[in-house]
């Protein structure tokens, strides 16, 4: 009864302040969902096909990408999957903004990493539906709560993977930089941040996976694209629209942690030839 009077008074006094505090997260997602429903459906395979084959400098990839785009589309999904890309994107790009940050704080500070830790083991162990509360109850359903709900489920991994990876840089490393008279801020851009990039680029893959697991739940409150197909399909009882809209979340999730994975290999591999 007391957290139901306290988020009713949140939304009464602070419901208008805290919508369009978010706007800019709502602009930033149509803004990108225009621009892939915008540019031919030819063009976007094509980029994402460069992409894979920047990743491996080699075609099997950007091939085996674009069937499995061709094959998206060919189903009839897809505006659903670009609606479907342009929320993993915006969610990934927000969980980056506040996630790297945080942390480099629990790397560097002690305090903020006991604090963070607990708070991280939650935000891991909640069922993804209970997001979906605090979103709708202050901004009511729509885009906005979606993203918001899907980056608060996904960001947990980048914060993670950021701190183990800046903890795990050869403290010889960091001591000889160091040495040369370095500043903190110095050490952590020039030497820190680089050497434990590619742990941070695990963090980004699997937070965009969490980020497409998460779509179906989100398009429960509005977020459309493949999720809300999934949901089609399940209450109106057609196999076919959820299985075939199961599929191609499958294969968007394939397609960008292959990409992802590629690239992280290449700047470990990248970093082995520095250090030797």
């Amino acid at each position: 009864m007391y957290v139901d009077n306290a988020a009713d008074w949140m939304v009464i006094h602070w419901g208008a302040s805290l919508e369009a505090a978010f706007q800019p997260l709502l602009h930033l997602l149509i803004a990108i969902e225009g621009f892939l429903l915008w540019m031919p459906w030819y063009v976007i395979i094509f980029l994402i096909a460069g992409l894979a084959f920047l990743a491996t400098r080699n075609w099997k990839l950007p091939i085996g990408v674009s069937i499995l785009m061709f094959m998206i589309g060919a189903a009839g999904y897809w505006e659903e999957s670009n609606q479907t890309i342009a929320l993993m994107l915006a969610s990934t790009i927000t969980a980056l903004v506040v996630g790297v940050p945080v942390g480099v704080a629990m790397a560097l500070s002690r305090p903020v990493r006991s604090i963070m830790r607990p708070l991280l083991d939650v935000m891991q162990t909640l069922p993804p539906f209970v997001y979906l509360i605090p979103g709708v109850m202050l901004l009511g359903p729509g885009k906005v709560p979606a993203l918001l709900a899907t980056v608060i489920y996904a960001v947990p991994p980048v914060i993670r993977l950021t701190d183990v990876g800046i903890r795990n840089v050869d403290s010889d490393v960091v001591e000889a930089v160091s040495a040369y008279g370095a500043s903190g801020w110095q050490k952590l851009w020039h030497a820190q941040l680089p050497l434990a990039l590619p742990t941070i680029m695990a963090g980004i893959n699997q937070t965009m996976m969490m980020a497409l697991s998460m779509v179906v739940i989100a398009s429960m409150i509005g977020a459309g694209g493949l999720g809300y197909q999934v949901l089609q399909g399940i209450g109106r009882l057609e196999v076919s629209r959820g299985l075939f809209a199961g599929l191609a979340i499958v294969a968007l999730a394939i397609i960008f942690d292959r990409i992802a994975q590629s690239y992280g290999r290449r700047l470990q591999s990248q970093l082995h030839m520095d250090e030797g």
